[in-house]
């Protein structure tokens, strides 16, 4: 009984049109105060605690490293210097998108985020060298989703902090994937470019290229700053999303100049905006899944799983399959904090490696990120591009079968996520 009032409390204030986030809270509050012997002072000190968690402090740092690489000129210049490298292949300006995504992925660690940068500058361009605007929409929607896989990643941090799992072996195992599957998004764009005539531009030069470097070497400099400082012991991933938030905003201030002094307040401010609503949900989805523990959910998902006698692949597929769902009516930290505290000692239990998972359900938060009814990267899309809400699922659809192909392979080839962190923990170790 207290299992349908905590999850139809939780639907049918999804229904009503309430957030989220203020879904999971009401969800919980009403399920605690009914069906256990806690008090909702419990469920106060759990919203505080999750706040003082450690390693989600660089959650706002990376937020803001993002807003002022966005004012601040640098993913404008990342998206040039992408644009030198392969604008000259059919399709190259769209091209030229994934890789603009995957470099702003790189020190923003966040999908609706790298969505904007790119976006906003790229999609306007596209359209006016012939490409169809809803084949710029899926593009950057898609692209947009690398932003949670390469590190560094919010999600990754969220879900290390989660499963206390290391975040540095998370960040590691998230760049061959990430890699792997710009490739493949940039193989697909260059196909569907030939078959459908879309434009080349001119071929750069090696000076172009040069060029094209020297102007994105500060925001280049970011990506080796922060995966640098981290393997090289210098820095926590939390130290080190301080770090680049400092960095971004004394080289848009001072270095390129694009913004002033006064102007710093208003970006802080609208970082701040951002960072409070994503910490809000992931407080309150921590509360969710404190509930869970209680009415002791996680052990009877257990219970009844191993009872199926799955297993690894089956499970795995299963895993999938639920994280697919959830993609589709929640955030991926909520999804993450609720999730996680059932998946993970099951997965812990037929031996499948912890960062492995991570990977994966990482992977399956990006595929959330374009699915209807509540993928940011839909709405986000559809702001930067003028196209409604539909004309982006639509034009999303081809990238999501990709993206799902992806998820399959990675799943069931882990030495793609773990090469990298075994070969590089195994030299440290």
């Amino acid at each position: 009984m207290s299992m349908l009032v905590l999850f139809g409390v939780l639907f049918i204030a999804l229904l009503l049109g309430v957030p989220v986030s203020m879904s999971l809270g009401l969800a919980s509050a009403v399920t605690l105060v009914f069906f256990t012997d806690q008090s909702l002072l419990s469920l106060a000190q759990k919203f505080f605690h999750t706040m003082h968690i450690y390693p989600l402090l660089a959650v706002p740092f990376f937020i803001l490293a993002g807003a002022f690489m966005t004012s601040g000129g640098m993913a404008r210049r990342m998206i040039d210097f992408a644009n030198a490298l392969v604008g000259h292949f059919r399709g190259g300006l769209a091209m030229a998108s994934v890789l603009g995504c995957m470099l702003f992925a790189a020190v923003s660690g966040s999908s609706p985020a790298t969505v904007a940068a790119v976006g906003s500058v790229t999609t306007r361009g596209m359209v006016r060298s012939g490409y169809p605007r809803a084949f710029g929409a899926g593009v950057i929607a898609s692209a947009g989703t690398l932003g949670i896989l390469i590190p560094p990643s919010i999600v990754m941090v969220v879900y290390g902090a989660a499963t206390e799992t290391s975040i540095g072996k998370l960040f590691m195992a998230g760049i061959i994937p990430g890699i792997l599957l710009t490739c493949v998004m940039l193989l697909a764009i260059h196909v569907a470019a030939r078959r459908h005539g879309y434009p080349a531009q001119e071929k750069r030069g090696v000076r172009d290229i040069l060029r094209g470097v020297r102007h994105a070497a500060w925001g280049l400099s970011l990506i080796v700053l922060i995966l640098g400082g981290i393997y090289g012991g210098i820095f926590t991933p939390t130290e080190a999303a301080a770090v680049s938030a400092v960095y971004a905003c004394l080289v848009a201030v001072l270095v390129h100049k694009d913004i002033g002094w006064r102007d710093v307040p208003s970006v802080v401010r609208d970082a701040a905006k951002t960072s409070t609503m994503l910490m809000f949900i992931i407080a309150n989805a921590s509360l969710f899944a404190f509930v869970l523990t209680l009415l002791h959910v996680p052990q009877t998902a257990a219970e009844a799983i191993n009872a199926l006698g799955l297993s690894p692949w089956a499970f795995l597929l299963l895993v999938n399959v639920l994280l697919l769902v959830a993609g589709n009516f929640m955030e991926p930290s909520s999804i993450i904090l609720v999730l996680a505290p059932v998946i993970f000692p099951i997965a812990m239990a037929l031996g499948i490696d912890p960062v492995h998972l991570g990977v994966v359900m990482v992977i399956n938060m990006e595929i959330g990120m374009i699915t209807p009814p509540v993928g940011l990267n839909l709405f986000v899309t559809s702001s930067v591009t003028g196209l409604s809400i539909e004309e982006v699922v639509k034009a999303s659809l081809p990238w999501l079968l990709l993206l799902i192909g992806m998820l399959l392979v990675i799943t069931y080839i882990p030495a793609i996520a773990l090469a990298l962190p075994n070969w590089l923990y195994g030299i440290a170790g």
